[in-house]
This record gives structure tokens, sequence and C-alpha cells, in this order.
């Protein structure tokens, strides 16, 4: 009993030692799951983000912490192991159709936008955005275009433009497509004028049938293969996000000549760092993510990652400008104060899920 009696008490001693540490030492750590290559890490002089956040707090709340920093390849393998319960995390930045159906399932927490002041630095054309309408569960992290890269050494300037590049018999074997459904259907869909956010199924059978006109010309189904496979020459097309195509083309081999272009109907794209359910500590959630938005982290990350940042503090700085040159900002930045008008008309929207089991299976069916 007394050894029973010492076990209680020394269990109180460190219930009561938790809560001064706030969930039992969860104080001290944050997960954050994000994209890979998707945010300044120290590497080639730039900052290292996570050690500088971790060295910030310190210095402002007297107390270290440390960032257990994971990435993901997709939304919908990051949205699997979330809804698995195997795993917690307190900070995502997944893409804002994702975003929308994890707050239709209430799996993310609204923020306390008390904690997170730098939010004042989000342009206005990124908020109310028809993914988190009411600004309640996301603060945007960057956003983009999709768009088109090709080898100019491979690819004739005449067959330029437009979707039908990837559609192009000219160039069979040559080209990469998206290796997700919303983004493959998404290229088709614009590519024949349909709506990519649809719920008649003849709709995605329209789809679904030119996605199969294009498979034998398809090298291969990619996300992060890409960019080796573009930057080398083993392709010479590929549909890819915009700030993707300016770390190619810093990584590109000398016999390869990798140009741009955005066909007239795409898709604009969000994404965004929230708070999953689960969450160990969410006021340390929403400090990074108040810290995340300050000049030196959020120029330093826009710069890395080159994708446009929804930042009015960054992409107004004279200093980056300068940086990402002239032909940068005009890609990324283009039609920066209608985004809110193009995103809306032509933007992914969250799937019910009849719709959903639908497109999973003409994907199964495109890529089998």
């Amino acid at each position: 009993m007394k050894k029973l009696l010492s076990v209680l008490l020394s269990a109180a001693l460190m219930l009561g030692l938790c809560s001064m540490l706030t969930a039992c030492g969860s104080a001290k750590t944050l997960n954050v799951y994000n994209w890979g290559e998707y945010i300044s890490d120290g590497s080639e002089d730039s900052l290292d983000t996570i050690k500088a956040f971790e060295a910030w707090y310190e210095e402002n709340y007297g107390e270290k912490i440390k960032v257990n920093y994971t990435t993901f390849s997709s939304n919908e393998d990051m949205y699997n192991k979330l809804s698995s319960g195997a795993v917690s995390y307190d900070v995502i930045i997944p893409s804002d159709y994702m975003i929308a159906k994890m707050i239709e399932e209430d799996m993310l927490v609204p923020l306390n936008f008390d904690n997170i002041p730098n939010y004042a630095n989000i342009d206005e054309n990124f908020r109310g955005l028809n993914y988190d309408p009411n600004d309640q569960y996301t603060v945007p992290y960057s956003y983009g275009v999709v768009g088109i890269i090709y080898n100019a050494n491979v690819v004739d300037e005449e067959d330029v433009g437009g979707w039908d590049l990837l559609w192009n018999e000219k160039y069979a074997g040559q080209i990469l497509q998206f290796n997700n459904p919303r983004d493959a259907f998404g290229t088709a869909q614009y590519k024949l004028g349909l709506d990519v956010n649809s719920t008649d199924k003849a709709t995605w059978d329209q789809a679904y049938e030119e996605l199969k006109k294009q498979e034998p010309l398809v090298q291969k189904y990619v996300m992060d293969e890409v960019y080796n496979m573009m930057e080398i020459g083993e392709a010479a097309i590929a549909v890819y996000y915009a700030g993707d195509y300016f770390t190619m083309l810093d990584a590109q081999a000398d016999d390869v000549d990798l140009r741009f272009y955005y066909p007239e109907r795409t898709n604009y794209f969000v994404d965004a760092m929230c708070i999953p359910k689960g969450c160990q500590n969410q006021e340390l959630a929403e400090i990074f993510i108040n810290y995340m938005l300050s000049e030196e982290p959020a120029i330093a990350n826009a710069e890395y990652i080159y994708y446009a940042s929804p930042n009015s503090v960054v992409y107004n700085s004279e200093d980056y400008q300068e940086e990402m040159g002239e032909e940068a900002m005009e890609i990324l930045y283009m039609d920066v104060d209608n985004f809110k008008a193009l995103y809306n008309q032509y933007g992914f929207l969250n799937q019910d899920k009849d719709t959903l089991s639908y497109v999973s299976e003409l994907w199964h069916k495109v890529r089998n």
C-alpha cells in the first residue's frame, strides 16, 4: 500500500508538472507536416527556417523547443495519414480543395487570430476564398497557377500554346502527366472547356475519354520525378506548377532549354497553413504560423520554393523582386490583382463523395 501510495504521489506530481508544461511536454515539441522541398532549409546560403524559428522562440519565450519537420508527396497521402488517426501533427500545409474536404469532415481546428497578428500581411485577394470562405481555419502560405513546361530544343514553337501540346502525337513518349486524379482530369477538362467542379458524371466521362486518348503518348505519370526528368532532358513536355519551373530552370542541363507558358484556362490554387484536430499545442502552432508570416522567413521561403506569395510584405519587397528577376515576377504574379476572380472561376472546389468515388474509378481505369 505504501508503495502504491508512493507511485500515486509520484504520478500526481508528474501530472502537476505536465500541466505546468502544457500537455506534458507538448509545448516543447511542434510537429509540422509539409510538402517536400517547400520551405527554406539552409541550403545554398538560404535561411534554415526551422532552426531560425527554434532560436527565435527561445529568445522571445525563454524556452527551448524542438520542431519535428516531415514531408508528404501529395494531398491524398497527407489526408490518408491524418484520417487514419495513427499520427498527430500541429501544423499542416495542404492545398485548397483538400482543405475544404477536411473542413467538411471536421478535421481542422478554428484558428485564434489573436496569436497570428501577422495575418494582416495577407493580401485581400487571398481572403474569403471558397475553400475557407470565412477565413476561420487557414492562413495562405503560397499560391500558383498550373502551366506547361517544355524543352525548346525539342518542341517546335509552332506547336506551343494551349493544352493541345500535351496531346500532340509528334511528341509521343516525351510527355509527362500529373500522377494525381484531380490535376490530371483538370488538364483534360480545361482543354475541353468543361467545368472542373461538375457533379455530372457525363462531364467526367468526357474528360476520361480525353485522358485515355493521351495515355499512349505519356512517357510517365509523375509528381516529384518531374524535376530530374525535365532538367536532364529525359522528357520534353510536362504539365506542372509555375513555381517549379524556375527550380527546374536553375538545374537544367547545358543541352536543355526549358520554357513555360500558361494555357488560357487553367488551375489557380492556394496552399495554406492550418491546424488539424489532435494537435498537441494549438497556441505554439499559431505562434509558428505567425512567425512564418514575418518578413525574413516569408521572403526566404518564397525565394527558396519559387512559388508566389500571398504575403504583401514579400511581393512588395524590392530586394525580393531583384532576387527573383523580371521573368519570375511576371510569371508568378501575373494577374495578382484579379486572383480572387480567377480563382473562383477556375480553381478546384471540394467534391462530394459520390463524385470523388466516381473520379477515383475513372482514374484507376486511366492508369490500368
